[in-house]
């Protein structure tokens, strides 16, 4: 690895990059591609197309939006994840004709990344680089259409027809593709395409920021929030329609009587106002409104075991959940419900649990049964963290990425 940094580092590119959601530290997001522009702009030219949808939701201002000597372009599309689904089509199709106008003026790149979700976007970047005749890669972050139509938000036949077309012409259009999880890899590998030309890559962590979280800031959280001498069991992330909220809140509810047990809710999304009922009913319920990244790793360390749930579909046993990465990298076990990769991860590894999905009942009892043996929650814990150095380390992600941006633009081969 150290030899292939080495050979890289002398070589340029100009990378354009598509994605309608990019995001900072200081939002309440996972921002994986901040972590990789640190890791790309000092060494090549890059121009982002972009929305200002995290730009405005900035909860600290630590970091810069973009890292020094990135291009952003920033258009104003709105976009939450509480729109109904006119509204988020509408902001879809937004962006994607917007950055396929623009793409057009900029400098021409030397290879383009598209990164879904959602498709729209990934199509604009494929436009783009066929009417300039430029290779790009494709960056598969969610499954489309599966996820939108099996939540039930694309329900006529004929239009998920023509997006299932959609979706298998941009895997043959791309040059590359690069899959989020090895679920996702298995689905891109079922369509014609040629398995060379795709490469898994976890979502991953950042442990530059995990480092420099203090044990200090843990404890003070400890205080602040009351949870001295009680297990804490943490949900933190997105409260969308897909996580399965309500079975979370309703094994809360069956442990209610274990006053050593408490959960504690970190984040925003369309099932907020259950969350705050429930908290406003149980008292071993807490919730919290959005941290910025940066600040969530502390509340990572601080949970004992921390809750990884979806709705029982087969796209979202696909799924590469930030907080699965960022609750092993701080050495916390997980309990998953996705009955895909993240089961089978944590079995192999011995760094967490699983529990069917939708199952408040078996969650509560898990939850009692592991929080019952603390030198094996331990133990989850650091097998966990070992495994994620090895794997999940995003300046390593970032220079795998960067190669495969090379070697696609044609850049450094003999």
């Amino acid at each position: 690895m150290t030899s292939n940094l080495d050979a890289i580092r002398s070589l340029f590119m100009h990378i354009a990059i598509f994605y309608q959601y990019y995001n900072s530290p200081d939002c309440p997001t996972t921002a994986r591609l901040y972590s990789f522009l640190q890791h790309w702009s000092p060494r090549h030219k890059i121009t982002l197309l972009t929305t200002k949808t995290h730009f405005d939701k900035r909860l600290s201002d630590v970091f810069d939006w973009v890292p020094a000597g990135v291009n952003l372009i920033m258009f104003d599309v709105p976009y939450d994840n509480i729109m109904g689904v006119k509204a988020r089509l509408l902001s879809y199709a937004r962006f994607a004709l917007k950055a396929l106008a623009k793409g057009f003026f900029i400098d021409k790149p030397d290879v383009i990344l598209g990164i879904s979700t959602p498709l729209t976007t990934a199509w604009a970047a494929a436009c783009v680089a066929r009417l300039r005749n430029v290779p790009w890669v494709f960056m598969v972050k969610d499954l489309w259409p599966d996820f939108p139509i099996q939540m039930g938000a694309i329900r006529h036949p004929w239009l998920q027809d023509h997006l299932y077309t959609l979706e298998h012409h941009l895997y043959n259009s791309a040059s590359h593709i690069t899959p989020f999880s090895p679920d996702m890899m298995t689905h891109v590998l079922a369509t014609p395409v040629l398995p060379e030309k795709v490469t898994m890559q976890f979502n991953g962590t950042d442990f530059g920021l995990i480092d420099a979280c203090s044990q200090e800031q843990v404890e003070m959280l400890r205080t602040q929030h009351a949870l001295t001498d009680k297990y804490l069991v943490l949900y933190g992330g997105s409260f969308g329609r897909a996580n399965d909220i309500s079975t979370l809140l309703t094994a809360a509810k069956r442990l209610s009587h274990r006053h050593d047990i408490h959960f504690v809710f970190v984040g925003y999304g369309f099932e907020s106002d259950s969350v705050k009922n429930t908290a406003l009913s149980l008292a071993n319920v807490t919730l919290l409104p959005p941290q910025p990244r940066h600040h969530m790793f502390a509340w990572f360390k601080l949970a004992d075991v921390s809750l990884v749930s979806f709705l029982d579909l087969p796209v979202l046993a696909t799924n590469s959940p930030a907080k699965f990465f960022d609750s092993l990298g701080v050495s916390t076990p997980v309990i998953v419900t996705n009955p895909g990769w993240t089961k089978r991860f944590v079995e192999t590894h011995e760094c967490g649990w699983y529990v069917p999905p939708e199952n408040p009942r078996a969650l509560a009892t898990c939850i009692e049964h592991i929080l019952s043996n603390p030198a094996a929650l331990a133990q989850a814990g650091k097998r966990g963290a070992t495994i994620a150095r090895q794997q999940f380390d995003r300046t390593i992600l970032a220079a795998e990425m960067e190669s495969i941006l090379l070697k696609t633009a044609g850049i450094g081969r003999s």
